[in-house]
């Protein structure tokens, strides 16, 4: 018999509990306008990329949720009939300051005109991939190949999250729940005649990054690199380990793109060297060709006198 996975990241149905499952074995985290998962690093702005941070665990599929609940903030034990002396506020507070006259604040600058907003209706030239979940918060529906979409009904929240003390909600609406599981059900304050699976289909205009800030540390036989660039897009990254070189081609989400040929101070192996891409940069894994130190990462950086390194240094 067919089963949901309750697992955070995963939510597919399965039949075979020891299929693999990729999920966040940790709770939401929420912190002074940070999101993202105990579990692990990656901490983003907004609602939308948390929902796109990628599962950090692989395990086996469940319908029971193992989630640990957030913990519960601590307070102090004080006890009863404990006598609290505030003393004179008026003797606590300084002395006020002479007032002095105040010239009369500039007008604010005229705003920058906003982009206009993403279109609400599919662009019937573009076809609906099947399995395509509506992209309204809150609606869910996914797009069935071959039906009619007649008499669709899309449930959904038009304003965004907020996360404010402890409560979730909407700000369309004013409903507020105190667990992040009940926020991902509440049900949608506003109803559209169609679902939005694909919009017009038009991206933004394409910004090109020059410059990443990169960093490294080495081993007697390899060097981590990390080239920090947020929201990579981990479908369309492009990679080519060069024997002297990495050849990258890298898009975001956000509509950047970062193009170049990252010269290496010293030779690799491209055949044995790999990549992973996290929520804030790419990091490469580089194995040495012949076990050289390597004083800067870059062929084109000036030494510094400087060599990061970890573990026993191999013999040059």
């Amino acid at each position: 018999m067919a089963r949901k996975c309750v697992h955070k990241g995963c939510g597919k149905t399965y039949e075979d509990e020891n299929e693999a499952c990729v999920y966040h074995p940790g709770p939401p985290v929420f912190h002074e306008g940070q999101k993202g998962w105990k579990c692990c690093k990656p901490r983003v702005l907004t609602f939308d990329e948390f929902l796109t941070i990628p599962p950090c665990t692989t395990g086996k599929h469940s319908d029971v949720d193992d989630t640990p609940a957030p913990e519960p903030a601590q307070s102090v034990d004080v006890p009863n009939n404990t006598h609290v002396s505030l003393g004179s506020l008026k003797e606590s507070l300084p002395t006020p300051a002479p007032r002095l006259p105040t010239a009369e604040a500039p007008s604010a600058p005229p705003s920058a005109p906003q982009a206009p907003p993403e279109s609400e209706d599919d662009d019937p030239s573009i076809a609906i991939p099947d399995g395509q979940e509506c992209r309204r918060r809150g609606c869910g529906a996914k797009y069935n190949e071959g039906s009619t979409r007649e008499g669709e009904k899309c449930v959904h929240h038009p304003g965004v999250p907020i996360f404010h003390e402890g409560s979730k909600g909407y700000s369309c609406c004013k409903r507020r729940v105190l667990e992040f599981d009940q926020f991902l059900k509440l049900e949608g304050c506003k109803t559209k005649d169609r679902h939005l699976f694909v919009g017009s289909g038009k991206k933004k205009d394409e910004e090109k990054v020059d410059t990443v800030r990169h960093d490294y540390y080495q081993t007697a036989t390899t060097v981590v690199a990390s080239i920090f660039l947020k929201k990579i897009d981990k479908d369309n990254a492009k990679v080519d380990f060069q024997e002297r070189s990495l050849k990258l081609d890298l898009r975001t989400s956000d509509s950047k793109r970062y193009k170049a040929e990252f010269p290496l101070y010293a030779s690799i192996k491209p055949e044995q060297s790999k990549y992973r891409i996290l929520g804030t940069k790419i990091e490469f894994t580089l194995v040495k060709a012949d076990g050289t130190s390597w004083p800067v990462l870059r062929s084109d950086e000036k030494p510094t006198g400087e060599r990061i390194q970890v573990g026993q240094a191999g013999r040059v």
